[in-house]
């Protein structure tokens, strides 16, 4: 048993310090960025934020609905193959849309078939497990890499920085950070495992930008704040569940609670989540997510350009022209959690 002394951060713990800036509007900001992977060679250029692959996100409707500005979307992978092929062969060239997959043999297989009859327009693949520290997770990253050398890969989730290292060097494009942080997730609760999101978001970007690798945030993000604090800590992709939940595009279970309309919203661990999809929870294992009522929120529209907005205006008050800039232009101050508990923000 060791203890680690060092400092450990999460959103709620820091604020972004103003800048003098020579920007005279929020309409003078580009949130867009330009990557060249690693691994595949892909060029992207878009919003780096994800629309989450969980079933009451990462839909079809969505990713329709997101790719109009320019941002991406993970797909759940509970759909069955001749929908994932008809929706990738139908999608304009101009879209990210991800391919999700677990590291099971059904997994890879499912998967072979689907590409094979879509072909390139599945171009990005988004390999998701609970937890990323496995030997079984860092084969099958190994094997997809080998068997598919030109797609851009997405994999995780993890939170240091030794192991964001390992899976780009294994053949990840995009390592995806966070354990625990999610609005529906219960892992830290169940387990005791986890780590602050922002540290570890800082510490995983440093590490993989050092081997010309990117990282996605995966978690924990509330407000468009937020997003702004996660992109000045070095996040290349964000990815977005419980803000871009309660929506039409969703397509969850609409029912009325004491008058008010609203949207069921859960992990993927689940137990809900796992009695619909996996037939229950299996006798070796306990749910680590939840399950939770929102409020409906109609189209997704008014949100994103709500998240949009509020990136572009932190931009703003750093002086950062480009949101590549921001993180050079961000310096964040500490926060006494007793202050933030007056003040609501616990």
């Amino acid at each position: 048993m060791r203890i680690e002394e060092e400092l450990k951060l999460d959103f709620q713990d820091v604020l972004i310090r103003p800048k003098r800036s020579t920007l005279t509007s929020r309409s003078e900001v580009d949130i867009s960025r330009q990557f060249v992977f690693r691994h595949s060679g892909q060029s992207y250029q878009g919003v780096p934020i994800i629309g989450a692959n969980m079933d009451t996100v990462g839909t079809f409707e969505m990713a329709r609905a997101l790719s109009q500005y320019q941002l991406s979307t993970a797909l759940h992978k509970h759909y069955e193959e001749r929908g994932l092929i008809n929706f990738f062969q139908a999608l304009p060239e101009t879209s990210t849309v991800f391919y999700s997959m677990g590291i099971t043999r059904e997994d890879y297989e499912k998967f072979c078939r689907v590409k094979q009859e879509a072909g390139d327009a599945i171009s990005y693949v988004c390999v998701d497990v609970a937890n990323g520290y496995t030997k079984s997770f860092v084969d099958f990253l190994h094997r997809l890499r080998d068997a598919w050398p030109q797609i851009t890969i997405m994999a995780g989730n993890v939170v240091t920085g030794e192991m964001a290292e390992e899976l780009i060097l294994d053949g990840a494009d995009i390592v995806k950070v966070g354990i625990g942080p999610g609005s529906v997730c219960t892992t830290r609760k169940m387990t005791g495992i986890g780590y602050p999101q922002l540290s570890a978001i800082i510490e995983c970007a440093d590490a993989a930008h050092g081997l010309g690798g990117l990282i996605c945030a995966d978690g924990g993000c509330t407000s468009p704040g937020d997003l702004a604090k996660a992109f000045g800590g070095g996040a290349d992709f964000i990815m977005l569940g419980g803000m871009l939940a309660g929506h039409d595009e969703c397509m969850g279970e609409v029912a009325e609670v004491d008058g008010a309309r609203k949207v069921r919203f859960y992990g993927m661990s689940s137990r809900t989540a796992m009695d619909k999809h996996s037939g229950g929870v299996a006798n070796y294992r306990a749910s680590e997510g939840k399950e939770v009522l929102l409020d409906y929120r109609g189209p997704v529209a008014d949100t994103v350009q709500e998240i949009l907005g509020g990136v572009r205006s932190a931009c703003t008050y750093v002086g950062a022209h480009k949101l590549r800039e921001l993180s050079k232009r961000t310096t964040f101050i500490r926060v006494a959690r007793q202050l933030n508990e007056v003040f609501g923000q616990s």
